[in-house]
């Protein structure tokens, strides 16, 4: 799975593609592992294409918030469409993961 990956300094910001299921969401983790450096302080998933995402997917994000944390670095998610923040809202992701309207409020709340 190719991801979207762009840098500035400590802030890696991730875009994912349209889908994230269970016939994808280990690529999709690996992926997003291979994308974070050791160095990266800030992680923000931007899931503006993202139209569908599985409770596979949700694992995925959880098990890369939870490396996260060990390397002492913060993830929060940006740019939901309608149908994931109802999945974040019902699973209680959104409770869990800082998520925010927009990029710009996501890098802010994290390097601010």
């Amino acid at each position: 799975m190719e991801l979207n990956v762009e840098r500035d300094g400590g802030t890696v910001v991730v875009g994912a593609g349209e889908r994230i299921d269970g016939t994808n969401a280990r690529e999709f983790q690996s992926a997003l592992e291979d994308a974070i450096e050791e160095t990266d302080r800030a992680v923000i998933l931007d899931l503006a294409d993202l139209t569908y995402i599985s409770s596979a997917g949700l694992r995925a994000i959880l098990m890369t918030a939870r490396s996260l944390r060990r390397q002492d670095a913060a993830l929060a998610v940006c740019s939901l469409t309608d149908s994931v923040r109802e999945v974040f809202e019902i699973s209680g992701f959104n409770q869990i993961i800082p998520v925010h309207s927009s990029r710009d409020d996501a890098v802010n709340a994290l390097n601010g």
